[in-house]
């Protein structure tokens, strides 16, 4: 018989479909996905893929508010929806919506295991009020199980009073054979997509938002500080779009070398842009996961990420696969590019490195990981 297991997450992101759609295959599970909502168009302009939808799902009515400073989302319908599906489990992805404060309840009136799909840590820079954080620790409180994408997230559970039993292990993950592919494409046909997409014949990539917590302006300047010669050969490819575009623009007309603003690059193309790099560069204050990192690797790309990203313990191996540095410290990141900009042995080695790691952190290791964490032999 199948354990019938309801997830509640925010929105439809490309970056859980296949995570998904993997663990509706798994013989023992019966799943049924709720989204709070399609999409945040405030925040997101991601494509909603709803045609690569492989899982049971519904997208309950909500309507977005804000209250202050604080954003919003109430839902409709959860307790009808997870009386309908009749679920034997239920994996919620974050506390901070009325929708999950309701789904816990329903779970503990009958006595159904509630686990929460936690991916916080320690080294994230969120500031918050003295009546969050007693909310979320009676939240964590009153979970039953916890699944974390790797050991940041782990290790700040435990600092919460969390017992390691109870915590399961599912990577974070994105289609690894979708982007390698269109990787292997792209570099097949690198003469002419570099004329299409502008772009210069070695570049080093920033993949994101272009917002100031990302480490944008610091990466900019680490560039800035390399020797003239590199820049002349090596330029900077910023894929992404924010509020900052337009000041990062401008403090970059001042810089000898090939700065280029790609503006928001949807999935069809991105793996061009990663195929065709030199190295994928994060630099992030502070970064729950930082599914770019998932993306670059998959590409085969070596990596220069900010030790305060969320996947940077489990996925950056210093000077294997990649380079860890301190976010603001602009010395150690203007470093770190000229490494890698310099060194073409290394980068050939640490792209072998990362596309042998990636294998690791596929959809099949989530819902493996997910499988275990409700009591299923995955």
């Amino acid at each position: 018989m199948k354990h019938r297991l309801a997830i509640v997450t925010e929105i439809i992101s490309p970056y859980r479909i296949p995570l998904f759609n993997d663990l509706a295959q798994h013989p023992a599970v019966d799943l049924h996905v709720i989204f709070l909502a399609d999409t945040d168009p405030g925040l997101r302009q991601w494509r909603v893929y709803k045609e690569e939808i492989r899982f049971s799902y519904e997208v309950l009515s909500s309507r977005r508010m804000r209250l202050g400073s604080t954003q919003l989302l109430l839902n409709r319908g959860m307790a009808g929806a997870l009386q309908a599906f009749r679920a034997d489990a239920i994996l919620c992805g974050g506390y901070n919506y009325a929708a999950s404060w309701q789904a816990l309840a329903w779970a503990r009136r009958r006595k159904v295991p509630f686990l929460l799909w936690s991916e916080s840590h320690s080294h994230e820079l969120r500031r918050t009020r003295r009546l969050v954080e007693f909310l979320k620790n009676e939240f964590l409180h009153r979970c039953s199980g916890f699944v974390v994408p790797g050991r940041l997230a782990r290790e700040y559970l435990h600092l919460r009073g969390i017992e390691d039993g109870i915590i399961f292990c599912a990577p974070n993950a994105v289609d690894n054979q979708l982007f390698g592919r269109a990787a292997a494409a792209a570099r097949a046909n690198s003469t002419v997509l570099r004329k299409e997409l502008n772009l210069p014949d070695r570049y080093l990539l920033f993949v994101g938002r272009l917002v100031r917590e990302k480490g944008i302006f610091e990466l900019l300047q680490a560039y800035a500080q390399l020797d003239a010669s590199v820049r002349e050969q090596v330029g900077l490819v910023f894929a992404g779009d924010g509020e900052q575009r337009a000041r990062l623009a401008q403090q970059s007309e001042g810089i000898a070398g090939a700065v280029h603003f790609a503006g928001f690059v949807h999935r069809e193309q991105l793996a061009a842009y990663y195929a065709l790099a030199e190295a994928l560069i994060l630099p992030t204050y502070t970064d729950t996961w930082g599914l770019v990192v998932n993306e670059g690797m998959a590409c085969g790309l070596p990596l220069v990420v900010s030790d305060s990203a969320g996947c940077a313990p489990d996925m950056v191996r210093e000077g294997w696969n990649g380079l860890l540095v301190p976010p603001r410290d602009i010395a150690r990141l203007a470093s770190a590019l000229n490494t890698l900009a310099t060194r073409s042995d290394l980068r050939t080695t640490m792209s072998q490195n990362s596309s042998q790691l990636i294998a690791e952190f596929s959809p099949r290791q989530w819902s493996a990981g997910v499988a275990r964490a409700i009591g299923v032999e995955s």
